[in-house]
């Protein structure tokens, strides 16, 4: 009795693992984006209006509709992302006009991120080789 309860053991041990590793051995959908405006160096100002637009690589996930993307902006280089900046989008739209914070900093990074949940996690894009300038409002 031991020895078939051992084997049971064993064997469904061996199929939970077995299940998991098929899980995790496919190949992950992918997501990238990459900014098209604002551009590195670009110099902006506190009111201006800019297009912040990207293009993306999205994954083939189901129910698309419940996908979005999402714009977030840092101050520090790309540390720390405390502002959301985008209005809702989906996943089907690359751009959107942004009225520059008065933040002013030297390195302004933002963070392109794409979600399904719960079929494809929030996944992020922080476009470090695009970083730009805020400058100081002129108080005018």
């Amino acid at each position: 009795m031991k020895t078939r309860g051992f084997i049971t053991i064993v064997f469904t041990l061996a199929l939970a693992l077995s299940l998991q590793f098929a899980k995790t051995s496919k190949a992950a959908p992918k997501y990238s984006a990459r900014l098209i405006s604002p551009t590195a160096g670009q110099v902006l100002r506190p009111g201006q209006v800019v297009r912040v637009e990207w293009q993306s690589a999205l994954p083939k996930v189901d129910f698309f509709e419940f996908c979005e993307m999402e714009v977030k902006l840092s101050l520090d280089g790309g540390n720390t992302f405390p502002y959301h900046i985008g209005p809702w989008m989906t996943g089907k739209e690359h751009s959107f006009y942004w009225t520059v914070l008065n933040t002013p900093t030297n390195e302004a990074v933002m963070d392109i991120r794409f979600g399904c949940e719960p079929w494809f996690p929030e996944s992020l894009s922080p476009q470090t080789g695009s970083m730009f300038v805020i400058k100081e409002s002129s108080g005018d």
